[in-house]
């Protein structure tokens, strides 16, 4: 997959809401409930990351909170990929 140049990131980003670039990475930080709540959220995006093959840098803190960082590791940057997967992870957040 080709490295998306940044004025496309840009636009891409319009599409998903609290998401930023930065550092060649997107990423997103999501609330949830309690920690039960965090836990079944990162196990789906687990789910939806397996079956697309491309897997995110997860960080669960503070009991509730999830921060997603995703970049495609082997281009060292963004690439199409890393939004497909990213508003998948937007669908599984929208559906809790």
């Amino acid at each position: 997959m080709a490295i998306l140049p940044p004025e496309k990131i840009n636009s891409k980003l319009d599409e998903l809401e609290g998401w930023n670039y930065k550092e060649k990475q997107i990423c997103k930080e999501y609330e949830l409930n309690n920690f039960k709540d965090a836990l079944d959220f990162v196990n789906k995006i687990g789910e939806a990351a397996e079956m697309l093959n491309h897997h995110p840098d997860i960080f669960i803190h503070s009991w509730n909170k999830v921060q997603i960082t995703i970049s495609t590791h082997s281009e060292g940057d963004v690439t199409e990929k890393d939004f497909i997967l990213a508003h998948r992870i937007e669908k599984l957040n929208n559906g809790r």
